[in-house]
């Protein structure tokens, strides 16, 4: 009897052992990392968002690297390993998947904003609207640049739009992306600057004087996609759904951006003729 109670013993502590190297693996597993890269100017509705979002996906621990979308665009194409993009344009989502550098089917526009001439509000430049840089004279005037950011780009095309590039270029002071503009003008060290309403609305620094029309720039359309070097396409997925969720467009909507149809078709670009 001793002899059988030993075996009986030595089985029973063989199956617990066995039973727990199964169980140990999931019981310990690591939340599963979704890398976005996203535009500087995002920062502020991401802070609100993506604590929701993993909130809902505990199995998801979400890596953001923020910069300027064109710089973004450029480092997925050289195959950084990133999972969602989020660049300020449209556009950058488009020219990677020209180059087949997105995967198909992910590309949505899920939000839009306006472009508007802000200043300080310790130091207001002496304008109420935009026809009033016609004839107010300007020391500085801040815009992102061109070459580097999404914002500069679509400020070049208003002032170009309104024929005020030539009488202005000598006054631009520009900054790496939409923040770096922001900060110019709430330090004064221009009086007045353009960019995207979504930057300018939680910004109690700066004071929006005037909105650019529409047909004066692209349209400024936010959009989102599964980039090519992607690791957690699963988790990729479900963070664009929840960016089209109800909450989430309200949330977005309550910073700045406007809501819009999310169809994949309606974000193509339009030619904007000065």
């Amino acid at each position: 009897m001793t002899y059988q109670r030993q075996w009986f013993r030595a089985v029973l502590f063989a199956g617990v052992v066995t039973a727990a190297l199964w169980v140990t693996p999931s019981a310990q597993a690591q939340p599963e990392t979704l890398t976005i890269a996203a535009a500087n100017s995002l920062k502020d509705a991401l802070r609100k968002v993506l604590p929701i979002f993993e909130a809902q996906h505990r199995a998801i621990n979400v890596r953001v690297v923020y910069g300027p979308s064109q710089t973004l665009r450029n480092q997925i194409e050289q195959g950084a390993p990133v999972d969602v993009f989020l660049p300020s344009l449209f556009e950058e989502i488009e020219q990677l998947e020209k180059k087949g550098l997105i995967i198909q089917g992910t590309k949505r526009a899920y939000a839009g904003t306006s472009l508007v001439l802000i200043t300080s509000t310790s130091l207001p430049a002496p304008i109420a609207s935009i026809q009033d840089l016609r004839t107010v004279p300007i020391r500085r005037i801040a815009i992102g640049d061109p070459k580097s950011s999404a914002v500069g780009k679509v400020a070049a095309q208003f002032l170009t739009y309104n024929k005020l590039d030539a009488q202005l270029k000598s006054q631009y002071i520009f900054g790496e992306h939409s923040r770096a503009v922001l900060d110019l003008v709430a330090k004064g060290e221009a009086e007045v600057g353009v960019v995207y309403r979504t930057d300018a609305v939680s910004n109690v620094n700066i004071r929006i004087l005037d909105t650019a029309p529409v047909g004066s720039h692209t349209p400024i359309r936010y959009g989102v996609a599964t980039a090519w070097t992607a690791k957690n396409i699963s988790g990729a997925g479900d963070f664009i759904e929840f960016l089209l969720t109800p909450q989430i467009q309200t949330l977005l909507q309550e910073n700045g951006f406007d809501r819009m149809s999310t169809e994949v078709g309606v974000a193509q670009q339009q030619e904007v003729k000065p």
